[in-house]
């Protein structure tokens, strides 16, 4: 039986938040440690974001299914996991939770609370790469979750997020919450706010691209108890 909705988006709020504080904190991490070798600086953020985000779907998954990200709960619900009513609320607690985090990370480097990320990222090769990083985020989670291997999909999306960074040009965000939070930091991972809604309307193509080819892929979902996490995931 599912847990209260209010347990469902504190969970979704602090996984989003830490989520974002991962993702932005070890970039920041990673500029300071390698400057001048950015290779080596999208290495660090990889590793520790892929890492991190295993442990995260662990955490929440068992409450509130661990999307952390507005597409996976989009798809979740196309595909009867998560009600539709609860879909707003989802995405607003995973945004909220996302510029939450990237606050606090901001915060524990000694940089100002807030700074306008400056860096530009919308190239149609960008925001192609969002199509298939988003995508594929998908495939992997509710390809494992339809087939009864839900289980598996907290390490199968850190893997997925953790190489996606290098064969994406975007590095895949693959995540409009993420994508929202990281306006706010001005570092190694953020993104401007006019690129943000380029990779977000990609990401939304990249969840209409793999709805249909998860029903074709696996048309006969198996029965499993075990939740969706991000999934059940940027």
């Amino acid at each position: 039986m599912p847990r209260p909705l209010r347990h469902r988006l504190v969970a979704e709020y602090l996984g989003s938040l830490l989520l974002a504080a991962l993702v932005i904190g070890s970039g920041i991490a990673a500029q300071r440690l390698s400057p001048g070798d950015v290779g080596l600086q999208l290495l660090e953020n990889a590793a520790a974001t892929a890492v991190g985000l295993y442990a995260l779907i662990l955490v929440f998954g068992p409450v509130s299914g661990g999307h952390l990200n507005p597409a996976v709960s989009l798809a979740d619900a196309v595909f009867g996991g998560l009600a539709w009513r609860d879909v707003p609320a989802y995405a607003v607690v995973q945004v909220l939770g996302c510029v939450t985090g990237a606050v606090l990370a901001n915060v524990m480097f000694d940089a100002a609370p807030v700074s306008i990320s400056t860096t530009e990222r919308a190239t149609a090769g960008h925001a192609l790469s969002e199509v298939v990083a988003t995508a594929g985020l998908l495939l992997v989670i509710f390809s494992l979750v339809r087939s009864g291997r839900s289980a598996l999909a907290p390490s199968a999306v850190g893997a997925y997020i953790g190489a996606a960074y290098f064969f994406t040009s975007s590095t895949s965000f693959a995540n409009p919450a993420i994508t929202a939070g990281r306006v706010f930091s001005d570092s190694f991972a953020g993104i401007a706010p006019s690129s943000a809604p380029v990779y977000v309307l990609a990401q939304v193509v990249g969840v209409a691209v793999a709805v249909p080819l998860l029903r074709l892929l696996h048309p006969d979902p198996v029965a499993t108890a075990a939740p969706v996490t991000e999934g059940r995931a940027r």
